[in-house]
């Protein structure tokens, strides 16, 4: 497990005990874990994606204007890196290094969570929207 404070990123076994500190920088927020379980992506205040390796060195660090305060993270089954903004969904490639696509989502203010079921990626905040994927 991987759990963020604000301030770093944790490592944790699947029974609750820590392993060891990954990370640290503040603004730490969100994080989310690739099917493989090589890379690690964290968003943070700075409005960037870094992606990290497994011991927690840093691989990529992306930006781009269209991601403003990212919140929610989510890998796909299929491996699609989906971070959420500050009303939009942007879509990076599995690396973490370029966007593929954005999606603007005028009715969801700052979504805090974001899963996938089967063709569907589900955002919540104070609304829920379902999105249906390719």
């Amino acid at each position: 497990m991987y759990i963020t404070s604000g301030t770093a990123l944790y490592h944790y076994t699947r029974s609750g005990t820590p392993v060891k500190k990954l990370y640290e920088a503040s603004g730490v927020q969100y994080c989310a874990v690739n099917r493989s379980g090589d890379k690690i992506f964290v968003t943070n205040s700075r409005s960037e994606l870094l992606t990290l390796s497994r011991d927690g060195t840093i691989l990529s660090i992306f930006t781009d204007r269209q991601l403003q305060s990212p919140t929610a993270i989510h890998v796909t089954e299929q491996g699609q890196v989906l971070v959420c903004g500050k009303n939009t969904i942007m879509q990076v490639d599995s690396e973490g290094k370029k966007k593929i696509t954005a999606l603007a989502i005028p009715n969801v203010n700052n979504p805090l969570s974001m899963c996938s079921f089967g063709k569907c990626v589900i955002v919540g905040s104070s609304n829920i929207l379902v999105l249906k994927i390719e």
